[in-house]
């Protein structure tokens, strides 16, 4: 086979399964509607979505699980054949089953149906062929038929498998959206992720802390200026004076390298500074529970970027500082 045929067959599987999502957004109507809100009713009864299928629509129904699970909608995965040996335990009185099958009328589900149904507030379907026989057993189908698979021999399941997943995405967000489920809710449940990084982390987490960090006063020599930065290698020193009312040392100022760099244009002068002939008075800063994100923001998007920032309690008391280093990191660009 020629490298264009390979390509060409790629091109048309591509366009037979969007083709399959386009008309069934064109078809969507009221059954959707009303499965969705079946579901968003027995969630707030504190019931959870069983979600099953047999075959290709049974990987449907795992992946349909776990995007529901992960957007706020409790959810799991029951095999039917599974669930006739005891697996039907899984099931609560508010819980709510959702179906995937394109067929219409398999029979490990049909089997299943009559305990199950017992077992949980009923049955939603997702169904290739809305006529078959689950559909009578069904509080809502959801009618998800195509007319031809991707497969050139019609056979395996292809824009029918990518059909019915997307028909699931769509009840997920739907739902997320009933829910009010939004960005802050969705990084919790993905701490390891960026997202979760970016909206959970804070300055806390990732600043030095007292002790960790270079702190001088206004008076403070060169040669003290220089070998705080030697030893402490955080780019910046913290020049304080005086108490907050708790106690912490109050941010007068900092120096960073530049300002070294700076002074020593003065060439023998420079040996006769003090830290405040240098300093940068008021310097940016943040607070501990600032959110991470927002202060790489605050250190990156000026037109000279910042290595280094103090923390400040509401007292404009110096509790630690923070370098971009440690944000790059922590992965949060």
């Amino acid at each position: 086979m020629r490298p264009e045929s390979v390509l060409e067959e790629g091109k048309r599987v591509l366009r037979v399964e969007a083709e399959a999502l386009q008309a069934m957004a064109a078809r969507l109507d009221a059954s959707f509607t009303q499965a969705v809100d079946l579901i968003h009713a027995s969630l707030l009864k504190g019931g959870k979505v069983v979600t099953s299928g047999v075959g290709k629509s049974g990987n449907v129904a795992q992946k349909v699980a776990a995007t529901l699970t992960s957007t706020g909608s409790m959810a799991v995965f029951l095999h039917p054949t599974e669930a006739l040996h005891g697996d039907l335990g899984l099931l609560g009185r508010e819980d709510i089953l959702l179906l995937f099958s394109h067929g219409g009328s398999s029979q490990e589900i049909l089997l299943m149906l009559p305990a199950a149904k017992e077992l949980c507030r009923g049955a939603i379907a997702v169904l290739g062929n809305p006529a078959g026989s689950l559909a009578q057993h069904a509080l809502a189908v959801i009618p998800a038929s195509i007319s031809s698979e991707a497969c050139p021999d019609n056979l395996a399941p292809t824009a029918s498998s990518t059909l019915a997943m997307a028909v699931g995405d769509a009840i997920a967000m739907a739902l997320k959206m009933k829910a009010g489920f939004g960005p802050d809710k969705y990084a919790r449940l993905h701490p390891g992720g960026q997202l979760g990084r970016r909206l959970l982390t804070l300055v806390s987490d990732l600043m030095h802390r007292e002790g960790d960090f270079a702190v001088l006063g206004p008076e403070a020599t060169m040669d003290e200026v220089v070998i705080a930065l030697t030893k402490y290698r955080h780019s910046g020193v913290c020049i304080v004076d005086g108490k907050t009312k708790t106690g912490k040392s109050m941010l007068v100022g900092v120096v960073v390298e530049g300002d070294i760099r700076r002074a020593l244009l003065k060439k023998e002068a420079f040996f006769g500074l003090k830290a405040r002939d240098i300093m940068t008075v008021k310097p940016k800063s943040v607070k501990p529970e600032t959110k991470a994100a927002d202060a790489l923001e605050l250190m990156e998007n000026r037109e000279g970027q910042l290595s280094f920032l103090p923390v400040l309690d509401a007292e404009g008391g110096c509790v630690g500082v923070l370098r971009v280093h440690d944000l790059v990191l922590s992965g949060l660009n």
